[in-house]
């Protein structure tokens, strides 16, 4: 009999076993090459321990070979994770929080005679309102006649796009996106200013390493002994460094959105009212709040067990969204940084590693509040082509229309030339109704704004 199962495209380069879904169930293989390796992990408490401190994803053991494959040794079933992010959707703060715990989780390795073999940000995900290490195949056994063969990835992974961010005063999301695979320390260095080589951390873990970098180091030599005091004093520099690194809190067009709109006579207590009433009728365990800002509506719908993506194109929101979260410890809301124009792609071998955000994202409510005049004019992409775009998204949608007598259209269109005859009211109920049905409509009394809930059409 075949035995049906589909390895995960992103799980292919570790021989050490693999992802896989059986039955739409996620599972983790451990192959028997890592045998010995998996033993240690086990057997020294490593799991335990970081499991109990809520560093490392749980899993159970799995009776029986799963794929039937000759390499098989052992199949782990993982605690399920809501969604799946990537670090190029994520906030400066988010980034630096997981370096910090990647270094965490290498000082508890090492305490039990482990070093972490992988060191990147994809072995991170957003779990129960915390960051969480989610790969058991990267622990293996520490030698001290070995360096630590994840620190370059580490440097390039974590280091260089906080470094760039802190510097430059700039979020670095798209070069993230473009360097999906770490930013190059040669470049890197190349990019930080020539003061940042005043730094003693900065200078041996960018600019002396991005000179090792480009030497040839395939030549047999002496093997240097890298014995576990050098490995802590390496992870000490590393986190002093980081956890120096900052992005300054700049106000943006945006940063300050609700602020100000709470000024406004009645509009956004009223546009609550409305949104809260129409969530209590709704039977949505997911909701995706698209052009979230800094979070107001995402908090009113993470309630319950409803767990809510709070997207948004402008990074100083979502970084200030994420900190409050961890403030309040909100289990319910994943904040990431979100172009609608242009959201991330599916990228890696096949273009099939990482997964767009609108494949990964099937909801069942999205929020899109105040964002449609920002595509249609901002962005120049017309009625229909947003209307397709949110279809694929959700089974329910709660958009609000602004019209162009609207303050802020007014606002937007006082330096460009007014090319937008097609954005009517009428428009968008012609461009929506080919993908939805109208099931409620409501004015915000206090403005010229009016509210729909739609619901996708069947077949």
């Amino acid at each position: 009999m075949p035995v049906n199962f589909i390895q995960h495209p992103s799980s292919y380069r570790d021989p050490s076993g693999f992802i896989f879904t059986k039955e739409e169930v996620i599972y983790r293989q451990v192959n028997k090459s890592f045998k010995e390796d998996f033993d240690l992990f086990i057997n020294s408490g490593c799991y335990d321990k970081l499991v109990k401190k809520k560093l490392l994803l749980p899993h159970e053991h799995i009776n029986g070979n799963l794929t039937g494959d000759n390499a098989w040794y052992m199949t782990l079933k993982p605690e399920k994770l809501a969604y799946i992010s990537y670090p190029y959707e994520w906030c400066f703060d988010m980034l630096k929080d997981a370096a910090l715990l990647t270094l965490s989780i290498l000082k508890e390795a090492l305490a039990s005679g482990l070093v972490l073999k992988d060191a990147t940000p994809y072995n991170i995900q957003w779990h129960k309102g915390k960051l969480i290490f989610i790969d058991t195949l990267s622990f293996e056994k520490y030698e001290e006649t070995k360096p630590w063969v994840a620190y370059r990835q580490f440097c390039e992974n974590f280091l260089s796009p906080l470094l760039l961010a802190h510097y430059s005063k700039m979020p670095v999301q798209e070069l993230l996106l473009a360097y999906s695979e770490g930013i190059p320390l040669p470049l890197t260095s190349s990019l930080l200013p020539w003061r940042s080589k005043f730094s003693l951390h900065v200078y041996l873990h960018i600019h002396l390493n991005a000179k090792y970098s480009l030497k040839d180091n395939s030549a047999p030599g002496k093997q240097q002994s890298f014995s576990k005091q050098k490995m802590q004093h390496l992870i000490t520099s590393l986190e002093v460094l980081i956890t120096k690194l900052k992005l300054p809190v700049n106000k943006t067009a945006w940063s300050h959105y609700y602020d100000e709109a709470s000024q406004r006579s009645g509009y956004l207590e009223e546009k609550q009212h409305i949104i809260q009433r129409w969530l209590q009728e709704i039977k949505a365990p997911t909701v995706a709040d698209l052009g979230a800002n800094t979070g107001e509506f995402a908090y009113l719908a993470a309630t319950g067990d409803r767990q809510v993506i709070a997207a948004d194109f402008d990074p100083a929101c979502i970084n200030r969204l994420y900190n409050e979260i961890k403030l309040k410890g909100e289990k319910n809301i994943i904040p990431l940084i979100i172009d609608l124009s242009k959201p991330s792609p599916d990228i890696g071998m096949n273009n099939e590693e990482r997964e767009s955000f609108t494949g990964r994202t099937q909801a069942d409510l999205v929020l899109a509040l105040a964002v449609i005049h920002h595509l249609a004019i901002g962005k120049n992409i017309p009625l229909e082509k947003s209307a397709a775009f949110f279809s694929r998204l959700c089974r329910q949608l709660i958009i609000e229309f602004v019209p162009k007598e609207d303050e802020k259209v007014k606002l937007m269109l006082t330096n460009k030339k007014d090319i937008y005859t097609s954005y009517t009211e009428e428009n968008f109920i012609t461009a929506f109704s080919r993908y939805f049905t109208i099931e409620k409509k409501e004015k915000i009394i206090s403005s010229r704004r009016t509210l729909y809930l739609l619901k996708i059409n069947e077949g």
